[in-house]
């Protein structure tokens, strides 16, 4: 037995224990034992980090003549080390109070867990594909296992679980046709056998092929336009699953992207594929689609006054930046969109378990009825606040080091529009967040709050793990580059050759030890100034100040209430007119396409429409 095939078989008793004893009262103990034992498993892989033979799964099959099998690369084992963890994360959270508190409301505890269960497995499934039958066999269990877990918490979620279905089946299409026309003109479904043919293949081929690709993993992925689904899907999902759906389940469309794209056609054949009438290339393309990908969702979460939802959207802008990163295809941009993978899973997963702790001890995720938490949630606020600032990219944490890592690729590629479109997505990022913080947990505490408490060890323990994998990463983030240099090689990209503290580079490097130092420094400074100056007034944190005036808890008086309404007011008029707009005709359009599919499915018989449809995909195929 290899150590894949011990990966899998931790996996798979994860599932059957969460099956059959999913409502005991010490299964949440069991469960977190056993997503330990298979994080374990997979950081016994580590030496695939350093370039190590792949390790390969002893099982494999041939169906119609086609074998199947399975294999752990560096690629593979850096997307399942977030994915152990992200789970491990997420079950260690519903172990114990919060997990008792979801069934005492009539949420179903099997069932989410065994629905939690089930997505890492058929992620090492997707993780271990060595050609495109067997990457199909596990996207499809990607997709199946993450619409257990939306439709887990019923209630909203299950129409925004078959919203994401729709687009899922869409999305799988495309992959199998991109398979079939692989097939067809290399007579394999290797990916190897795809790289090799590729200087023999027509220059339609190779659009229909990435246009196939990125069209079926991007819905995955939640690229423009095929991410109106993601948001409402994550956010409604119940607070642990929505953590672990945020933190990895999308990714896993750049994951596709990365062995078929990137690693199968190559990053030098989409450099080389012209668009037709433009200046572009097929990997500016993608960078354009990152892009707007960063941009507009990005402040479309300002508008939101739901924390999750807010998270959600930041998601879906947080993968424009790993796409922008790895097609501009150099070391310092492509192990920045690699890294941000990684970081991107720690501080989202840790964000969205910090909103359900809010939402355990006070019952909302409502940004307009909140304030003050801080001194009642101390550690949450903590989690919160290290959360944001590795979303919004700012030192010290882990965000900045990618994001700046694509900034100044960007720069030294000679892209300027593009990082002007970085650095918009993260001004939004930082507005937007700061709103999170500051409804929530800054300002004055409602009198509806005061005998808020902070939450049980059980939530706290994985929170404040991830918070300090996220400082940790940022101050020394060598490791993890290390690991991204190794998928670097791997993929035949040009390798980053990092230090401990970031790139030594002559041009102008990052060491994070030093600018955390100095960062540390400053506030050791500032808070001897400030405690030495001695005037600072106490005021109850029932009570407030505003315009000279000091306002008692009986003034019924917050700031949280609507948020950035003066932005809204400038921007509101644009965003309506604009990507409103285009949200509600791709929606219009679909609603459109649906009712003629069914007038038409009416219309005939429904034997002689799926005949039909069948002769012409096979006529098609042949």
């Amino acid at each position: 037995m290899t150590l894949l095939d011990g990966l899998w078989a931790a996996s798979a008793l994860t599932a059957l224990v969460a099956a059959a004893f999913g409502r005991h009262p010490a299964a949440g103990s069991w469960l977190t034992v056993l997503y330990g034992l298979q994080f374990l498993v997979v950081a016994m892989m580590g030496g695939l980090s350093e370039g190590a033979d792949p390790v390969p799964a002893s099982v494999s099959f041939v169906v119609l003549g086609y074998g199947l099998a399975w294999q752990f690369s560096a690629l593979s084992w850096f997307f399942a080390v977030i994915t152990a963890g992200a789970a491990l994360a997420a079950a260690w959270f519903v172990s114990g109070a919060w997990g008792r508190a979801y069934a005492a409301r009539g949420g179903d505890l099997r069932l989410l867990q065994l629905a939690l269960a089930l997505n890492p497995l058929a992620m090492y499934v997707l993780l271990a594909s060595t050609d495109f039958l067997s990457l199909f066999v596990g996207w499809e269990l990607v997709s199946w296992s993450s619409f257990l877990l939306m439709l887990s918490g019923g209630g909203v979620g299950v129409r925004w679980a078959l919203r994401y279905l729709v687009y899922a089946i869409g999305g799988a299409m495309a992959v199998m046709a991109a398979m079939a026309q692989a097939h067809a003109l290399t007579g394999s479904f290797g990916f190897g056998a795809l790289a090799a043919a590729v200087p023999e293949l027509s220059a339609a081929s190779l659009w229909m092929l990435v246009i196939l690709l990125a069209a079926g993993f991007g819905v995955k992925m939640g690229l423009l336009p095929f991410h109106l689904w993601q948001a409402g899907a994550y956010a409604e999902t119940p607070g642990p699953g929505a953590a672990f759906l945020g933190a990895i389940s999308s990714r896993m469309g750049l994951y596709a992207m990365l062995l078929t794209l990137f690693g199968g056609l190559g990053l030098g054949t989409l450099q080389a594929l012209h668009i037709p009438f433009t200046p572009l290339e097929a990997h500016e393309l993608l960078a354009w689609i990152a892009a707007f990908t960063m941009v507009l969702p990005t402040f479309t979460a300002l508008r939101q006054n739901d924390a999750r939802w807010l998270l959600a959207w930041h998601g879906i802008g947080q993968g424009g930046y790993m796409l922008l990163g790895v097609a501009m295809g150099d070391a310092l941009a492509s192990a920045g969109g690699m890294m941000h993978v990684f970081n991107h899973a720690t501080y989202q997963a840790a964000l969205f378990m910090a909103v359900t702790a809010v939402v355990y001890r006070t019952g909302t995720a409502d940004l307009n009825r909140l304030g003050g938490l801080v001194t009642r949630m101390p550690l949450t606020f903590l989690v919160l606040l290290i959360g944001i600032i590795g979303l919004a990219g700012l030192p010290p944490m882990n965000g900045f080091v990618s994001k700046w890592l694509i900034y100044r690729a960007l720069i030294d590629e000679g892209q300027p529009l593009l990082f002007v479109a970085a650095v918009i997505g993260t001004l939004g990022t930082i507005v937007s967040v700061y709103k999170l913080l500051h409804n929530i947990f800054l300002g004055r505490l409602r009198v509806e709050h005061e005998s808020v408490r902070e939450v049980p060890w059980s939530m706290l323990t994985p929170m404040l793990a991830l918070a300090a994998v996220v400082f940790v990463t940022g101050l020394a983030p060598g490791p993890v580059l290390d690991w991204v240099a190794a998928v670097q090689r791997e993929l035949g990209f040009a390798v980053l050759v990092p230090t401990l503290g970031g790139v030594d580079r002559p041009d102008g490097g990052l060491d994070m030890l030093w600018v955390v130092g100095i960062m540390l420094a400053g506030f050791g400074v500032g808070a001897l100034i400030f405690l030495a100056g001695g005037r600072a007034r106490t005021v109850h944190q029932l009570d407030n100040y505003a315009g000279g005036h000091f306002l008692s808890a009986e003034v019924r008086y917050h700031y949280s209430d609507n948020f950035y309404a003066g932005l809204m007011h400038r921007i509101g008029s644009w965003y309506r007119g604009s990507f409103q707009w285009l949200q509600d005709a791709l929606v219009s359009a679909t609603d459109f396409l649906a009712q003629g599919a069914a007038g038409v499915y009416r219309a005939v018989q429904p034997v002689t429409w799926l005949l039909g449809v069948t002769v012409l995909a096979l006529w098609w195929a042949w």
